[in-house]
Formats: C-alpha cells, sequence, structure tokens
C-alpha cells in the first residue's frame, strides 16, 4: 500500500466532488497512520460533505483532543454540530474558533448564524 500516493487520490477525489470515494481512500491510511492530522482532517471533511456528521464529528474530536489550537478543527465541528441540529454543542467550538482567528469572515458568518438559533 502506497499510503502517500492513496492519500493524493484521495485529494484528488476530494476536490472533484467524490467525498465518499475520497473517505474509501483514507480510512485505511488512518488506520495505519492513526497520528497524521492531514489525513484525519481530509477524513473528517470528507465525511461532513457526505453527510456522514457522526463519523465526522468522531475524527474532529480526535483533533479537538490532540491539538486543542487548531482553530480549524473548531470550525468544522462546530459546523458539523450545527449541521446535527446540535446548535447549543456547536456555539462552544464556534466561538472558539472565532476566538482564535477572528479575521476569519466564514467563522464570523458561521457564529453568528448558529448564535441566533441558539437565542431562539
Amino acid at each position: 500500500m502506497d499510503l502517500l500516493a492513496d492519500y493524493r487520490r484521495a485529494t484528488m477525489y476530494f476536490e472533484s466532488g467524490d467525498p465518499v470515494g475520497a473517505a474509501r481512500l483514507l480510512e485505511p491510511i488512518i488506520e495505519a497512520e492513526p497520528d497524521n492530522s492531514a489525513v484525519r482532517q481530509l477524513l473528517a471533511r470528507s465525511y461532513f460533505q457526505s453527510a456522514q456528521l457522526g463519523r465526522a464529528e468522531e475524527q474532529l474530536r480526535a483533533l479537538v483532543d490532540r491539538n486543542p489550537s487548531d482553530h480549524y478543527a473548531h470550525h468544522v465541528l462546530g459546523r458539523t454540530l450545527e449541521r446535527a441540529g446540535r446548535p447549543d454543542e456547536a456555539l462552544r467550538h464556534l466561538r472558539i474558533a472565532f476566538a482564535m482567528y477572528s479575521d476569519n469572515e466564514d467563522y464570523r458568518v458561521a457564529l453568528r448564524r448558529v448564535e441566533g438559533r441558539v437565542r431562539r
């Protein structure tokens, strides 16, 4: 198994709009290299894009646990929880992401959207 070649193919699948195909290639890589954050992040994004939200959450929580200062993992975890209908839980991660990287417009928009849902 050529892990680097598989990772590159998975990236191409993801970028061409096939997150399920990307995930299939990434799953064995993450088993072989569980500490590889780049692979885990792409796997989480593939799950998110293919609406496998439980699997995305699992990967993102592993990223956040390993590196609590990963603002992008917090943001995508927040978006995953929002999409799963759990805005109260999402809000915490979106706030953390925005606090760490407040120049990101996507972070601000997601945070404001979820804050509006939680206030209702």
